[in-house]
């Protein structure tokens, strides 16, 4: 490609400028590369910012999406201009896998936050529920789990108010990853919440019971 773009340019420049047509053509695509990744990156920042404000992303969700798309286009951008200088194709290809397993080290190591991340994601997008929507995780379809109004949602974790009888009050965190592993029973906000009814504390009789039956088990136990 080098070659036929140095003899279509030996038409349109002087005779002094064609000894440095190792020069101007390799610089020139340079240029062209430079100009194509900032015309690249500005066009993915507008569409980033766009759908931020459509989907009503977090800043905090923003910033590093920005970062890996910047720096995506940067790492392309310097191995098309190593490979424009005369870099081997081989070398490039190494280094580029090497990076690529290192990344995916670090991916696999991360996964457990990443995998937060990317359900925090889905909450923003989706909107299963929003701050200030009552939810309930459950087990089960019919065992109750944790339940709350939701107060905050970042990146790693959403925040409840734990709204039971025996902890009201107090805060629930809970990972991102674990409400898509569960049913979420979910109240709107302004919604009427159903109380969640009180363990039934044992009676008496079942306590004398429940004694009688322990002491019926022991004397059996000494006797053999």
């Amino acid at each position: 490609m080098n070659w036929k773009m140095k003899r279509s340019l030996k038409f349109y420049i002087p005779e002094w400028a064609q000894d440095w047509l190792d020069i101007i053509v390799p610089g020139l695509q340079i240029l062209l590369i430079v100009l194509a990744a900032m015309l690249l990156q500005h066009v993915l920042r507008r569409i980033v910012k766009r759908a931020g404000q459509h989907y009503q992303l977090p800043h905090e969700l923003l910033v590093p999406l920005r970062g890996l798309l910047r720096w995506t286009i940067v790492i392309s951008a310097l191995l098309l201009i190593l490979e424009r200088l005369g870099v081997s194709a081989t070398v490039l290809w190494t280094a580029f896998t090497g990076f690529a397993t290192v990344g995916a080290v670090a991916f696999f190591a991360a996964w457990s936050v990443l995998s937060n991340l990317f359900c925090a994601l889905l909450i923003f997008t989706v909107g299963p529920f929003r701050v200030g929507d009552t939810i309930e995780l459950l087990d089960t379809a019919e065992k109750p789990g944790a339940r709350g109004r939701v107060l905050d949602i970042n990146l790693l974790y959403t925040t409840l108010e734990d709204s039971t009888v025996n902890a009201a009050g107090s805060l629930l965190q809970i990972p991102n990853a674990l409400i898509f592993q569960r049913v979420v029973r979910r109240w709107k906000f302004g919604q009427e919440v159903p109380v969640l009814a009180a363990a039934p504390a044992p009676t008496p009789t079942a306590e004398a019971g429940l004694g009688t039956a322990q002491a019926t088990s022991t004397s059996t136990s000494l006797s053999k």
